[in-house]
């Protein structure tokens, strides 16, 4: 059986990672992920169960929320000049 080596983009990152990279704390995080909660984002990545008590998030996924969230900020400051 030929052994999976995970490229960067598909590697998977800890709470602990994301929230390094998106700069949101656990909170944060969580309340994105909640459809009841009024800071709900339907486009923040969900995570992955790899235990019984873990989950994961798709670094490629992560990376791409960011990019799309400058993106956007990018062209409503555009809109806004």
């Amino acid at each position: 059986m030929a052994e999976f080596v995970a490229t960067p983009e598909e590697a998977l990152l800890r709470r602990q990672d994301v929230e390094r990279l998106t700069r949101l704390g656990r909170n944060a995080i969580y309340e994105r992920l909640n459809p009841k909660s009024p800071r709900y984002d339907k486009d923040f990545p969900k995570p992955i169960t790899v235990g019984s008590t873990s989950v994961r998030w798709v670094q490629s996924e992560v990376q791409a929320y960011i990019a799309r969230k400058i993106e956007q900020s990018r062209n409503s400051d555009r809109q806004a000049a």
